[in-house]
């Protein structure tokens, strides 16, 4: 069974990004960020659910509300990691390690630290987790209609595995997509 390791045994990775800024796009984040990569306190619950009601469920009833980032924050078979533009959340993502794989529960990056390699340094953290874990396959589920998503996964070693009819609340259908780190071990480093 595999657990989660400590914040110790982890530390903390710090990526400092140039973004590019765009002209009349008010959610781009100005000039130079540091973005900090740590793991996930109990504090930072009720950010984690709003960005995941805001960017991962929009249009969906709630269900990675609150209580339930809580329960991954406890559980010893998930990683939560946070990216942190100083005091403002950037991103976060949720890992759950099973007997022979992971599976990628959410990964969210706010609009305006999208495209300045946040999502890959968070990504390429959790395959480190995984590798370490001696875990090599990586599943996940996207919104089949997430074009953007999917192209950001395909780019960071995975491949689309199968569909899921009706996945999303039985509006939407979800693409399964998987990484097989072993043969990916040159995956996107940061």
């Amino acid at each position: 069974m595999w657990a989660s390791p400590s914040a110790h045994e982890y530390g903390n990775l710090s990526v400092t990004v140039q973004n590019t800024i765009r002209k009349n796009t008010k959610d781009r984040v100005r000039g130079s960020v540091n973005i900090r990569l740590s793991l996930a306190k109990r504090k930072d619950a009720p950010a984690i659910a709003h960005m995941a009601r805001t960017l991962v469920e929009y249009g969906l009833p709630w269900s990675w509300n609150e209580r339930r980032i809580a329960f991954c924050l406890a559980n010893p078979e998930c990683v939560v990691i946070t990216a942190q533009d100083r005091r403002r959340l950037a991103g976060f993502a949720i890992m759950e390690f099973l007997d022979d794989r992971a599976h990628l529960s959410l990964l969210a990056v706010q609009p305006g630290y999208q495209r300045m390699g946040v999502g890959r340094a968070m990504l390429e953290w959790l395959y480190s987790s995984a590798r370490t874990a001696g875990t090599f396959l990586v599943h996940l589920e996207v919104r089949a209609g997430n074009a953007q998503a999917r192209a950001f996964y395909r780019h960071l070693g995975f491949h689309e595995a199968g569909a899921r009819r009706g996945y999303y609340d039985g509006r939407e259908d979800a693409v399964r997509m998987a990484c097989d780190l072993g043969v990916n071990a040159a995956s996107p480093a940061l």
